[in-house]
């Protein structure tokens, strides 16, 4: 499958550009447009590529979306970009589809930084998500305030029901979420899971975790590397799960400074 994107080349001239390429993946039901920040920064020395995964923003849909489906896409696109060789940010779910891009093929990844996720399976923890976003779709959806005002039944967190309305879409006289919600339903235990692999990654790899987050554990340090004996960890003060959202200059100043 080929995956909607978005590509930057450098901005520098042609004989100071880094030729290093990094692909930008975004999270559970995000979209390319999610670390578009950090795109433009990084784009200052390389070359960068956003993608929107499967079921997400503008790429195919498709029944089915495991770590190593995910992972293939990424390939695919890279290949059809001409790119051997390549870096990956990702962040949440797009972490861990970093992470099994580097272990599935790690002779084509050069560097990876995961953010805020860990190779782990997780408990359900979007299950009020989901069942808000089930609600907003039994009718059509009017307007953006009253797609709020149906998600707060559920999702009391106005940045989390912010976060999603950014895939709300205007198509003719009502709006569509741009995510296959149904193939996210569907998919979620495997989401939530990390499958196995006999490989490990041998690179530099660098884990950003948001300090108010649970979704790094000092109890999974063992699990990180067990994978990639290499890896490095951040930390960034008063943020969450959205630590690149809540505190964008300091998440891009580490991502910057790793590639440098």
């Amino acid at each position: 499958m080929i995956l909607n994107y978005r590509q930057k080349k450098s901005t520098l001239p042609e004989s100071k550009q880094s030729s290093e390429y990094i692909f930008i993946i975004h999270g559970l039901f995000g979209s390319l447009s999610n670390l578009s920040g950090l795109a433009s920064e990084l784009q200052e020395l390389h070359h960068t590529i956003s993608v929107d995964l499967r079921n997400h923003g503008n790429s195919p849909h498709d029944d089915s979306m495991t770590y190593h489906e995910m992972a293939a896409d990424i390939f695919a696109l890279a290949d059809h970009l001409n790119i051997e060789r390549f870096s990956i940010v990702g962040h949440s779910m797009g972490g861990k589809v970093a992470m099994a891009c580097a272990l599935l093929n790690p002779l084509r990844v050069n560097k990876i930084v995961v953010a805020d996720i860990a190779p782990v399976t997780y408990p359900d923890k979007h299950n009020d998500v989901f069942v808000g976003l089930k609600t907003l779709t039994r009718e059509p959806i009017k307007n953006r305030k009253e797609a709020d005002l149906t998600l707060s039944t559920s999702i009391t967190t106005p940045e989390v029901r912010q976060f999603l309305l950014k895939s709300l879409i205007k198509r003719g006289e009502h709006y569509n979420l741009l995510f296959n919600l149904a193939a996210l339903s569907a998919n979620y235990a495997s989401i939530r899971a990390w499958p196995e692999f006999n490989n490990i990654f041998n690179q530099e790899a660098l884990f950003i975790k948001g300090e108010d987050s649970d979704y790094i554990r000092p109890e999974y340090q063992p699990d990180i590397l067990k994978y990639f004996p290499k890896a490095k960890a951040k930390m960034i003060k008063n943020t969450g799960h959205w630590l690149h959202a809540e505190k964008p200059k300091t998440f891009n100043r580490l991502v910057k400074a790793f590639f440098k």
